[in-house]
């Protein structure tokens, strides 16, 4: 479909320079919350200084959130132009505010700030930079498109949002390779996340129907989705638990199966009618989520001997 279908596209000059709060409205800022908090939690769970280190904990938190998330919404925001037109309508791109290819050219200059601010944080952030900038463009650019291909869609955002900058936060405090013990906790709650990413899919799923993109909710229905979502958020806790007990930490292991009895009983009005409620899960079960991550952050801190 040619960008000259839209009306505001025939309507507003390409040559001219959008202001910058439609710029900033296309980074979706609201997103940057979930990767920053996955760096924090990384960053408490290495163990290292924090308050000596922060002038490197404050760039790791640019890099997670305005930088590599900015940068995957504006390249989703370019290559779901058309979809947005039938679902979100009043978007920056499709509602004409940002014309031509400056959204193509935001998602290019944003990709070029990612890397560049990885690479001076060492090297094991600039490659989990790479594989985060590599995620974006896949996940909504053809011909990969993987939010095109089930699973791989959900899949691909938890890890960027929230394994990635989980070892981000690690890899900058810690100067180094995260711990064993790190690295797993990031991949359980990123696993955990792939729940999260299918919920924040049920928005978008008469769009998703009529333009072919097989999301997860459209592939099984948003019924089975959510039941799964749901299984898939709940299980990777259950394995938390397990480790901060193992680890010696029973309190944060307390804290977590609280948090997870709590979303269960949310997650039982979750299921009455998903789609009412998916965003009223996302405010409150996900929250619940979020704060038992930190615990175990904090937990595995303790574990490895650190403090603030």
């Amino acid at each position: 479909m040619s960008d000259l279908n839209y009306p505001a596209y025939a309507e507003i000059s390409r040559s001219r320079t959008p202001a910058l709060s439609v710029v900033l409205e296309g980074l979706k800022p609201i997103t940057w919350f979930a990767p920053m908090w996955a760096f924090m939690c990384g960053a408490v769970s290495s163990g290292a200084p924090l308050l000596s280190r922060w002038p490197w904990v404050v760039a790791g938190m640019v890099l997670a959130g305005p930088a590599v998330c900015g940068a995957s919404q504006a390249v989703n925001d370019w290559y779901d132009r058309h979809v947005d037109a039938i679902n979100e309508p009043q978007r920056p791109i499709p509602s004409g505010r940002l014309p031509g290819l400056w959204g193509f050219y935001i998602a290019l200059a944003m990709t070029a700030v990612s890397l560049l601010l990885a690479g001076a944080l060492g090297l094991w952030v600039l490659a989990a930079g790479v594989v985060g900038v590599v995620l974006a463009w896949t996940y909504s650019a053809p011909p990969l498109r993987l939010k095109q291909r089930g699973w791989w869609g959900p899949a691909s955002v938890a890890l960027c949002y929230e394994g990635l900058s989980w070892f981000t936060g690690a890899a900058v405090t810690g100067r180094g390779f995260p711990s064993g013990a790190v690295i797993a906790l990031a991949a359980l709650y990123s696993f955990g996340a792939i729940g999260i990413m299918i919920l924040n899919d049920f928005k978008a799923v008469e769009g998703d129907r009529k333009m072919g993109v097989l999301s997860v909710p459209v592939d099984l229905g948003v019924e089975n989705a959510a039941l799964l979502a749901c299984v898939i958020m709940a299980a990777p806790q259950v394995v938390v638990i397990a480790l901060l007990g193992l680890f010696g930490h029973p309190i944060a292991a307390a804290l977590v199966f609280a948090s997870l009895l709590f979303q269960g009983s949310l997650m039982r009005k979750l299921l009455r009618d998903p789609r009412e409620h998916a965003p009223w899960y996302n405010a409150t079960g996900t929250s619940l989520y979020v704060l038992g991550m930190l615990a175990s952050g904090i937990a595995l801190g303790l574990h490895h001997g650190g403090a603030l």
